[in-house]
């Protein structure tokens, strides 16, 4: 399982989180997904952790805390929606 860290500061590098999450366990990958078109950080990322224990007790300290000038968001991290899997909104077309 992995942890969803949002409302990051742009200028949050890996190594920035690596620390922050080090202090409830060892770190075990960092993603800072990017924009397509610009190459800019999103504002998001996602932490992975060694141990469940780890990524609860780094989500409990974490979440709501002041980092960078920003709070940040952290919980556990949903599993990615397939393209094509999402509703139409509960519309329907007659023809």
């Amino acid at each position: 399982m992995s942890i969803y860290v949002g409302n990051l500061s742009y200028t949050v590098t890996q190594d920035d989180l690596t620390k922050v999450f080090s202090d409830y366990g060892t770190v075990k990958r960092v993603q800072l997904p990017t924009d397509r078109e610009t190459g800019r950080a999103r504002g998001f990322g996602f932490v992975e952790m060694e141990s469940a224990a780890a990524e609860d007790a780094a989500i409990e300290a974490l979440d709501g805390a002041e980092w960078m000038g920003r709070v940040m968001k952290v919980n556990k991290a949903r599993p990615r929606e397939e393209k094509g899997t999402r509703s139409s909104g509960g519309y329907s077309r007659r023809y």
